[in-house]
């Protein structure tokens, strides 16, 4: 049997054994644990192995810091503009002083969840339904500027609030799609009125740059036919004074010439009229030999008589002078 010394050190054991489990605190990585003294909070221990005063201090809160999510449920929201639409979020939230988290609030998570909700209301009840529809981010910010700093005085960091679904009424979104339609309609009637506007443009532009060109174009050959008769007019003229010049000085052959001239182009003119089929006319032998001896005169003292030589004069091939010929039929 144990005597009494024996069952005083195995007591005087089971104390510092007891002693030592209450006074040494292992606390897990993630984790922040407020000590609290006779009920009143002390320190926070940080993860790992820590000293408390047995009997004396105890654990009060064991605080999550790591970033946490809570799930928003959904709610029904009104627009501004009266329309109901259903609406769930997620909020992602963490504890950076696990004092105030633990002392400060109540079931923090039900605080956080309630004032998300009541936010969202308020901020999506404050916009129209297609500025809702279309601005989530700015919905998203404006929830966690808002939320994170109501939260701030519980030692709580939001970091995240994001809308995740808006659900409208099915009739609101029928009246939409039946909007939407009707807007890329009238959308695909204005670009195609200005694609046949554009098009009469190019077109009434391309006439127009075609009858100034024409008109340029005729403006210009009209200029030039002008141009062609003044120096052909000159020509005659020059040619007219020189004839002058000669029957003047008494040459008779310049007359021949110039006779001879004018009947040649009367005859081709008749020849090539386009009206004409048959012309009967008489012609007189000896007045065309005339004509053309009367030429060759003048091309002999033009060119000298080597000229003259180079073309021998033709034998006229008809009655003798002195027998009137009679007046042939040609046929031009």
């Amino acid at each position: 049997m144990l005597g009494g010394l024996d069952i005083i050190v195995v007591a005087l054991v089971a104390f510092v054994v007891l002693v030592l489990v209450a006074g040494i605190k292992t606390v897990p990585q993630g984790y922040r644990h407020t000590v609290e003294r006779f009920g009143r909070y002390t320190r926070t221990l940080e993860p790992g192995l820590n000293l408390i005063v047995p009997f004396i201090d105890r654990i009060g809160a064991k605080m999550n810091v790591m970033e946490q999510v809570l799930d928003v449920p959904t709610q029904e929201v009104i627009t501004k503009d009266n329309a109901s639409v259903s609406a769930d979020a997620v909020a992602f939230y963490q504890v950076l002083n696990a004092a105030e988290a633990a002392y400060q609030v109540a079931n923090l998570e039900s605080a956080i969840l309630n004032l998300t909700m009541t936010n969202i209301r308020s901020v999506m009840g404050s916009m129209d339904l297609d500025e809702l529809l279309s601005n989530r981010d700015t919905i998203n910010d404006r929830l966690l500027r808002v939320v994170d700093e109501a939260v701030g005085p519980w030692g709580i960091k939001v970091t995240r609030v994001e809308i995740k679904d808006i659900q409208p009424p099915k009739d609101l979104v029928d009246a939409m799609a039946r909007q939407m339609k009707a807007e890329r309609e009238k959308r695909a009637l204005v670009l195609e009125a200005e694609g046949a506007r554009n098009a009469q443009i190019l077109r009434a532009e391309g006439s127009k740059q075609s009858a100034i060109l024409q008109a340029e174009g005729q403006r210009e050959a009209a200029f030039r036919d002008a141009e062609a008769r003044e120096r052909l007019a000159e020509a005659e003229a020059k040619a007219t004074h020189m004839v002058s010049e000669a029957i003047a000085a008494g040459d008779v052959q310049a007359i021949n010439y110039f006779v001879a001239q004018k009947y040649t182009e009367a005859v081709t003119a008749i020849g090539t009229a386009s009206n004409s089929k048959i012309v009967l006319m008489p012609m007189e032998a000896s007045a065309l030999i005339g004509s053309l001896g009367g030429i060759g005169a003048i091309a002999r003292e033009v060119f000298g008589e080597a000229g003259a030589v180079a073309s021998p004069r033709p034998r006229p091939s008809g009655p003798s002078v002195g027998q009137r010929p009679q007046p042939p039929a040609e046929r031009v």
